[in-house]
Parts: structure tokens; sequence; C-alpha cells
């Protein structure tokens, strides 16, 4: 019970990562605000924690827009009287070439992924300051090192990811409030199912990763929970890669 009684906002709770970090959290004793647009979903991850006796809402939020985010964090400390624990999940990507996306696509990409942990940031921020302290995890990607050839807003937005939360760390750190990134490698979800279950597809992630299997949700869960819990009580600023090891380069062994 790494975090029991504490409150955590985890946005993009609906599905995927997101979904499995919600509910890990929980299974630690967390007290979690699943915070999701899409309303079925977001209502089955909830429900499914409280299937399992844990302690979970829906707040319904974009989190791309100022008023929804000051709103929200009202709702959730109204709800449960603080906020511990903020993990900034949500992001779109755009998967065009440079010359095909739209200004509009563009502003669109970088408003939900890297606007959004600004605005979670400092509201949060704020809240978790009058209250002596918290934790804040935002959810990066290998693709912000490395850049991706067919998303080119979504990788200037994961890139901007890091310097930002370093930046927040460094003014945060007096507020006693850590803020960290993960950065995922190539990981099966339900949302890459479709693409990754191509034999051809699949054989080529695999061979930019070292470790010679692609991850999985809880791979990057585990990850957000060590950031989340007190066994990080002295890291700031940093990032954690869990690609397995496609960013340290090479390939993988065979045998």
């Amino acid at each position: 019970m790494k975090l029991k009684d504490q409150v955590a906002i985890v946005t993009g709770a609906g599905r995927n990562i997101g979904e499995e970090i919600a509910k890990l959290f929980a299974a630690e004793g967390a007290k979690v605000a699943i915070v999701d647009l899409d309303k079925p979903r977001g209502e089955r991850v909830a429900d499914a924690i409280k299937a399992a006796g844990g302690d979970a809402t829906l707040f319904m939020a974009d989190v791309s827009k100022g008023s929804d985010v000051a709103a929200l964090v009202k709702d959730v400390v109204a709800r449960y009287g603080r906020i511990d624990i903020l993990v900034n999940n949500v992001a779109i990507s755009d998967n065009k070439h440079i010359f095909d996306i739209t200004e509009e696509e563009w502003d669109r990409v970088l408003a939900v992924t890297l606007k959004s942990q600004f605005l979670m940031g400092k509201h949060v921020g704020q809240q978790m300051a009058t209250q002596g302290g918290g934790r804040i995890v935002n959810i990066g990607s290998t693709s912000g090192f490395t850049g991706r050839s067919r998303a080119i807003a979504y990788s200037a937005a994961k890139g901007a990811i890091t310097i930002f939360t370093k930046s927040a760390a460094l003014q945060y750190a007096g507020e006693n409030i850590r803020i960290n990134s993960v950065h995922p490698g190539y990981a099966d979800t339900p949302l890459t199912e479709k693409r990754f279950s191509d034999p051809a597809v699949r054989q080529v992630l695999l061979d930019r990763t070292p470790m010679g299997r692609l991850g999985t949700a809880l791979d990057i869960a585990n990850g957000v929970l060590f950031l989340a819990s007190d066994e990080s009580s002295w890291v700031t600023g940093s990032e954690l890669v869990i690609d397995g090891g496609m960013n340290a380069g090479g390939v993988p062994r065979r045998a």
C-alpha cells in the first residue's frame, strides 16, 4: 500500500497506460480521480476500481482549457479534500508529414499533449503548495528524444515535456513538490494493438528494442508508481526512460 490514503489525479485514465496507472494506484491504496472526456470509458475504469474495493471518481474535463482545469481542481478538492499526486498522461498524435499537417492540427496536438501539462501543473501545483507538497509525473515519450518521421507535432510536444519538467522541478523544489517525467517506448496497449499486430511492423519494433520484447502498460505504470511514491523522495527533475533499451541504441541480442 505505497499510496495509502493519497489522492491522485490521472488524466487520460479511460484507457491504455492511463487506465493501468489508475488501477495500480488504487490497488496501492490511493483515492483516484479519473479524468477523461470519454464518459463510458472513464466510468468503466472507475467502476472496475470500485468493484476491486478501491476508491475512484470520474471527472469530465478538457485539460487543454484553463477554465476546465481550474474547475477540475476545485471539484477534486471538494470530493477528496486534497491532491497529493498528479499524473499528466493525456496526449494525442498527428501521424502526418510536415507537408500535410494543418496549423489547426498542430495547435490541437500541442494543446492536448503539452499545454495540458502546463495547465494541470500550474493549478494542481498551487493546491499542492498550500498543502505543503506533492508529486507530479509527466508522461513523455522516447519520440521526444529521437523524433518520429510521421508524428512531427507529437514529437515536438513530447520533447518539450522533458525540459518543461526540469524547469518546473526547479521552481517547485522550494514548495516540496517533486516533478519528474516518464518516457515509454513501444508498448502493447489497446491503442497500439491494431498497428503492432501486423507481423512486419512488429518485427521492425522488436529489432529496435534491445531487450527483444515490447513493453506493457504495467511496465510503464510501475515506473510511474515509483516516482509517485515516497520511494523516490530524493528524485526530481529527472526522466525515467522505460523502453527495453531502445533509447540506448543497438539491436536485440539473438540466441
